[in-house]
């Protein structure tokens, strides 16, 4: 085994990738080479660290200094610096924005952005290299597979997960250890497991990210389920815009295999089970477990109607269990550390911790895992280091498009299953999008909304053409074209919908235009009333004018595409509105800002 006295920590994840990560991997161990380190140092390609805003991200152990947005010209002064002379290289530190401090901080622990999480699905992801099987192993990986299968009965391993208190992750919340004492329960000597890993909402990357970073944890967990249920094969169903996802779950399911941690007799049981990967195309209602379902046996992915649950009639017509990645990741360690160690946290009906993809406008966009009860304040002020800019908090939006917004009112409110299901929106599969006062709600509705519309499968009527209706509502108002019977019937076709639609699809595409309606209806009646946008965000709600304030310095008019500015040098310039196209060219060409938008 070899022994070295410092590791670089490189994020392999999506997003650092996508800003070059792999690159900067690949010059530390050159300039590593250069220096004759190679064998001091090692460096270590890990799954995503959470804080995708601060990336490409580098952590040096065994000081665990955290190097955020690190170039390519970094690369070689780190390695001089803090790896050959011992120096850390203090202004290539991350820097909470959100909360400057006197003294640089040089180490991971004392950054603000973790000190409110409670890592439990993510406990690997940043840690460990997910290609390599021996490190998973190394962080307690497969002790759990192994106690359960030697020193526990199925019964047990479900007793356990039903006293954890557990809910499923991807959004219904509903207790994972029912659901596999059903398919338990339920008739026939083939049964399966199947992983939910179709993330679809927009903006979500929790699952990938796990399978991205911890891909050993979903095997683990998945034939933990195998054996409690009765099962001896499973499907992983993801999409296949994850790549690296892809690759690394096939990567460890093939080193599994040749440990004999998959396959016939495991720890020399008379336990047998094997995986697969099953590429999804991409479909949002492929998240719908029927329709996951369909998608496997190689149907079109459309949902069925309920019951028979996939308990009793799942998969090829036997008995499934379905879980997403994010409550599979949790569960090896709740059969490791029991489960009383999962509920002495979080709340009392949401034990453990959740994952959330904190996006829109927050400083600290990234993944974060929180436990059960942590207020919204602290997940977006504190961990997510409030709004950018200077700008006001306005809303955020909890469970993508099938959860709703919530106000600056609820702020103080704790994060569990039924107290964002009791304010009309939703826990959903973990995406948290905030949005500040240039948000215009009546178009964030309408984003929702057009993206549910895109994604309905078609197969019930309510769906497929309320959701049209709806979208044709709301782009009447955002136009200026709406009425106030528009807002009454927009109301009452929302309740229609979620009352008969087939799917949760259909049941919760209306949420993001009720909780809208609800906390910011002043704002769609400045639309419909005044033919105003408040945020100045619809575009054909808008006029751009040049006040007193011009110079007549004709900068604006030489930049107009549509030659819709008029005026002579030196004198007030206009602007006929029934030629601009709002484009707003002109607004930072004028130099004593005089162009305004109204």
């Amino acid at each position: 085994m070899d022994f070295y006295r410092a590791h670089v920590l490189v994020c392999g994840g999506t997003g650092c990738v996508s800003s070059g990560s792999l690159t900067i991997e690949e010059m530390f161990n050159k300039a590593l080479e250069e220096k004759g380190l190679e064998k001091e140092v090692k460096v270590v390609r890990t799954g995503c660290f959470g804080l995708c805003e601060a990336g490409p991200i580098c952590i040096v152990y065994p000081e665990g200094s955290f190097y955020s947005h690190v170039k390519q010209d970094d690369v070689n002064r780190i390695v001089e610096e803090h790896l050959l002379k011992g120096r850390i290289v203090k202004d290539l530190l991350y820097i909470d924005k959100a909360a400057p401090v006197t003294e640089i901080e040089t180490s991971i622990n004392n950054v603000g952005f973790y000190k409110k999480q409670k890592r439990v699905a993510l406990k690997n992801c940043g840690v460990i290299n997910p290609e390599i099987i021996d490190e998973y192993i190394a962080f307690d990986g497969y002790q759990a597979l192994g106690k359960a299968l030697i020193t526990m009965s199925p019964e047990d391993v479900i007793n356990e997960i039903k006293k954890s208190g557990l809910r499923g992750r991807g959004g219904g919340g509903f207790p994972t250890g029912l659901k596999w004492e059903f398919t338990r329960a339920s008739e026939g000597d083939i049964k399966y497991v199947a992983c939910n890993a179709d993330e679809g909402d927009p903006g979500a990357f929790m699952d990938r990210s796990v399978l991205e970073g911890d891909p050993h944890s979903i095997i683990e967990a998945m034939a933990l389920a195998a054996y409690a249920v009765g099962a001896q094969k499973g499907y992983v169903y993801i999409r296949a815009e994850y790549p690296i996802a892809v690759k690394r779950l096939g990567i460890a399911i093939a080193q599994a295999k040749e440990m004999g941690l998959l396959g016939d007799q495991i720890f020399g049981t008379d336990f047998s089970f094997d995986m697969e990967i099953r590429l999804g195309a991409g479909a949002f209602v492929c998240g719908e477990e029927t329709a996951l379902i369909a998608s496997i046996e190689g149907e079109r992915g459309m949902p069925r109607p309920k019951p028979p649950f996939p308990a009793q009639k799942g998969i090829f017509g036997k008995p499934t269990v379905i879980n997403n990645v994010e409550t599979y990741a949790v569960v090896p360690q709740i059969i490791l550390n029991g489960s009383e160690w999962f509920t002495s946290f979080g709340t009392e009906r949401s034990p453990g911790t959740k994952v959330f993809a904190l996006g829109g406008k927050i400083n600290n966009t990234g993944l974060v895992e929180i436990p059960m009860g942590t207020t919204l304040k602290e997940v977006i002020f504190d961990i997510g280091g409030g709004i950018p800019n200077g700008r006001k908090f306005k809303a955020v939006q909890t469970g993508g498009p099938s959860g709703g917004c919530l106000t600056e009112e609820h702020l103080d409110t704790p994060i569990d299953f039924d107290t964002l299901t009791a304010l009309g929106s939703m826990m959903g599969s973990g995406g948290m999008i905030v949005v500040d006062d240039t948000n215009c709600m009546v178009d964030f509705a309408r984003f929702f909304l057009d993206f549910t519309v895109e994604e309905s499968c078609g197969k019930c009527v309510p769906c497929r053409e309320g959701t049209k209706r709806m979208l044709e509502i709301l782009e009447r108002i955002t136009s200026g074209n709406g009425t106030m019977e528009d807002l009454d019937q927009l109301e009452e076709l929302a309740y229609s919908i979620k009352d008969s639609s087939l799917c949760g699809l259909g049941q919760t595409a209306p949420n993001p235009v009720l909780s809208t309606l609800k906390y910011f209806r002043d704002e769609y009646i400045a639309h419909v009333v005044d033919k105003k946008c408040p945020a100045g965000q619809c575009q054909d709600l808008l006029s751009i004018v040049i006040t007193e304030d011009c110079i007549g310095c004709t900068a604006c008019k030489r930049v107009c595409p549509v030659d819709a500015i008029s005026g002579e040098v030196k004198q007030l310039h206009t602007i006929d509105q029934a030629i601009c196209i709002k484009c707003g060219a002109c607004i930072p060409k004028c130099p004593k800002k005089a162009i305004i938008k109204q």
